[in-house]
């Protein structure tokens, strides 16, 4: 399924891919050793120095929906466990592991003609200075320096079985989801957009929305950052 295409380095393994897309078979992969302008959710810049796996997969699923970043997070935390480490999901798109950030996964796409996956998984790269508290890398939890080759091809066997429970099961994505979360029964604050919301973090709900409980009533989330005591 996959068409891998190497760059050493680029601005954005997400533009990148957006820009061939249309032209491009399902299962095109581009990964860069750098990237310049990585970014995260809203635009945020994201960290991408060589040593880490920096990733964009164009999909051309019939229909999309906001679980097809569940892909994209499940398959990392497989990713993880096949190397001896215990991820966990921060909805939507976040993979932690003992409090800390170590991957993120970004969808974008263009209506009805593709969507395009990126992940950032933190490798063997360093964390930057001063972000020690924050993040960390498969490297810290091994103690060895991984084969980028083979964390990838793992990376990409879950990825594509994790897109196949999407179109054919999706609700299943879900329910998976909810066993890896680490962040329902808690406290959570969740900002969306200009606003922000505090309440407990009860459910994810079969359309990948997030259920909590604020103030008594219940209100449903369709996106945004959240924050919470890590585990």
């Amino acid at each position: 399924m996959w068409k891998i295409i190497h760059l050493d380095e680029v601005d954005s393994t997400n533009d990148y891919a957006k820009s061939i897309a249309e032209e491009s078979p399902e299962g095109t992969v581009v990964i860069a050793k750098r990237q310049t302008a990585g970014k995260g959710r809203k635009g945020r810049s994201w960290a991408s120095p060589e040593g880490g796996l920096w990733m964009s997969v164009i999909l051309k699923p019939e229909r999309t929906d906001p679980r097809l970043v569940f892909v994209g997070a499940l398959a990392v935390v497989d990713t993880l466990a096949d190397f001896g480490i215990k991820g966990w999901i921060k909805w939507p798109n976040d993979v932690w592991v003992e409090g800390k950030k170590i991957a993120g996964v970004l969808t974008e796409g263009k209506a009805e003609k593709f969507v395009v996956m990126g992940i950032g998984l933190n490798v063997n790269n360093p964390v930057p200075e001063g972000l020690e508290r924050e993040a960390t890398s498969m490297i810290y939890h091994t103690g060895m320096e991984l084969p980028l080759d083979s964390v990838l091809d793992r990376l990409l066997f879950h990825l594509g079985g994790w897109y196949g429970v999407y179109k054919e099961r999706p609700e299943l994505l879900v329910e998976k989801l909810r066993q890896r979360t680490f962040i329902l029964g808690k406290a959570v604050r969740v900002t969306e957009d200009d606003k922000t919301i505090i309440g407990r973090a009860l459910d994810v709900l079969d359309d990948g929305s997030l259920l909590l409980e604020v103030g008594g009533e219940l209100r449903r989330i369709l996106y945004g950052d959240v924050s919470v005591r890590p585990l």
